[in-house]
């Protein structure tokens, strides 16, 4: 099912091509890559570091294999909304906004998964505000508002 916005007369709708909105779509394609980019830096870490308990939890090789899932995820909907598909654009903005409060929720709580993690995830969270800016700002509402 095409869920690209378009024109009776065939092409992408304007504001999708918009410079303002192709800016931001960019933006929100690199903030989703350095965020996979970072969760798969993250695991590799997490395998490197297995054999010292202090450092790898299970509850560390949980969270690292959920993060990366995640981005991977994320970086196929940011792709498919850079190319103006709505219903990714849609699951973008859900699976940002849950993966920001789940990130701040790690980092708030005391205990359960160690500093470097932490700090990791205080850098993921980072990426995720630029990336929830981005998609509930006005101009990509606008762009992929439905009609």
């Amino acid at each position: 099912m095409n869920t690209r916005r378009t024109h009776p007369a065939g092409g992408v709708d304007d504001a999708l091509r918009h410079p303002r909105t192709q800016q931001a779509l960019r933006g929100t394609t690199v903030l989703v890559g350095c965020y996979a980019g970072v969760s798969a830096l993250t695991l590799l870490a997490v395998i490197l570091l297995r054999h010292h308990p202090d450092m790898v939890t299970d509850a560390v090789w949980v969270r690292a294999v959920i993060v990366v899932a995640t981005s991977l995820l994320m970086a196929s909907f940011a792709a498919r909304t850079a190319r103006g598909h709505r219903r990714s654009y849609l699951r973008l903005r859900l699976a940002s906004a849950l993966m920001l409060v789940a990130i701040a929720v790690i980092i708030a709580l005391p205990g359960g998964f160690p500093t470097w993690l932490k700090l990791e995830q205080g850098v993921c969270g980072a990426l995720l505000l630029g990336v929830v800016m981005l998609v509930n700002g006005r101009r990509m509402r606008a762009a992929f508002a439905s009609r």
